[in-house]
């Protein structure tokens, strides 16, 4: 069984999504503690907002007071619903919310029903409840209640993560759902130290984002042929197909909350840096990419032994198969890194002379130390303004607009060096 806590400061949100499956009859109310009940013993959206508001009144500084928590037994188990209200009552009682206003949803969305327990986090005094130790307790508690009730046990990795992120499957509807059971986690929880790289995760699991661009200020008459200039406005979410072409229609940030917009991913990346170096998280992932490129002798066996250790690679290549882009997604340690950002010796052009055919190696190398020269050279004095979003997130070397870039110098040098060759 696996629990997943989360706060916000939305309640009538967090509410909201659960009366949408209500109303769908995917969802019932299966126990409430010190809600107001309405005389037909139904809950709606007005009685449930009066249950909490005396609560939220009090509130004294707790920014995040809504509590919303998802237990989910393993599929095999087959539990009742009075043994899950009492699932849901023992588990807000060892974790200290016992006392509190709350409301048990079950759901049967999915094939795996589970349920959704909806409180706050501060007391009928406006004082936080304690929260230490918050993911270490739970995961106590869930231990306790599978022994109770002889469900199934979650292996360590569930139990650390949580729910596993799942690929989008747009087939299958209820897209918008489908994808904020990943944006949202992967916003919150993931470390990215840029906009392609938080980009590449989400492509991982079926999900593209772009920016919103707005044109500014406004052209009249004669003006309206003249360039105009764009700014950022927002970002776009959509759903992607396995070949990763956008499918259906882009869902705006806002919807999934304020976590996965421009400002607050700026702040996520900014703490991402911080905590990478804190934390010290790239040496874990330099040394099982180090090992497996020693011992492995083919990709395929490369991607298999990292994915072994929980790493999943992402290679970027052009219309001749040559290897541009790298980036490799620790799921362990929750953090994303462009090759080149490892070191020089993980970037594209390594995997590409390691893992493409021998004939190529040589051109590619010095083709490298070339685009290298060059770029080192022109640096300076050739800085591209590219506006938009890439100015907030920053660009790495393994950017789309820098594996454009090389892709065109080494196309263009490649044809100068065969026009050579025939005329000698």
């Amino acid at each position: 069984m696996v629990a997943k806590i989360s706060s916000g400061n939305n309640l009538y949100g967090t509410l909201a999504y659960n009366q949408t499956k209500l109303d769908k009859e995917k969802a019932n109310v299966i126990f409430t503690n010190k809600m107001i009940e309405n005389a037909d013993g139904n809950f709606d959206m007005r009685t449930c907002l009066q249950s909490f508001e005396s609560y939220l009144s009090a509130n004294r500084r707790t920014e995040k007071p809504v509590l919303h928590i998802s237990i989910n037994p393993d599929p095999k188990d087959r539990l009742t619903d009075e043994q899950l209200s009492e699932i849901a009552q023992i588990y807000m009682q060892k974790m200290g919310y016992g006392e509190q206003p709350f409301i048990v949803y079950k759901h049967e969305d999915i094939e795996r029903k589970h349920i959704h327990i909806v409180s706050l986090r501060v007391d009928e005094n406006g004082k936080k409840i304690n929260s230490n130790f918050e993911h270490r307790r739970s995961m106590d508690v869930c231990r306790e209640l599978e022994q109770k009730y002889e469900l199934a046990q979650a292996d360590k990795k569930q139990r650390q993560e949580g729910l596993p992120l799942k690929k989008v499957d747009y087939e299958k509807g209820d897209v918008k759902h489908q994808m904020a059971n990943v944006i949202r986690p992967i916003a919150e929880g993931w470390y990215f130290q840029s906009f392609n790289e938080y980009k590449t995760l989400l492509s991982l699991y079926n999900i593209g984002v772009a920016e919103v661009k707005t044109p500014k200020g406004k052209l009249y008459g004669d003006f309206r042929d003249l360039e105009v200039s764009y700014e950022v406005s927002g970002l776009a979410y959509s759903a992607l197909n396995e070949k990763g072409e956008k499918v259906g229609n882009p869902f705006k940030s806002s919807l999934f909350g304020k976590q996965t917009g421009i400002e607050a991913l700026e702040k996520r990346i900014v703490k991402s840096k911080e905590k990478i170096k804190e934390k010290g998280f790239k040496e874990r992932s330099k040394k099982v990419i180090t090992e497996a490129l020693h011992t492995c002798k083919s990709r395929p066996e490369f991607e298999k032994a990292l994915e072994k250790q929980g790493i999943s690679v992402l290679f970027r290549e052009n219309e001749q198969g040559r290897i541009y882009g790298a980036t490799f997604i620790d799921h362990e340690q929750k953090c994303v890194f462009n090759g080149s950002r490892l070191g020089k010796e993980f970037s594209a052009n390594v995997f590409n002379d390691l893992f493409n055919d021998s004939d190529n190696k040589n051109a590619a190398k010095q083709e490298n130390e070339s685009f290298n020269h060059e770029n080192h050279s022109n640096h300076d004095n050739h800085s591209p303004d590219f506006g938009g979003i890439f100015d907030i997130f920053t660009l790495d070397n393994d950017s789309p607009v820098n594996d454009e870039i090389e892709e065109q110098n080494l196309t263009r040098r490649m044809k100068k060096k065969r026009k050579q060759l025939r005329n000698n």
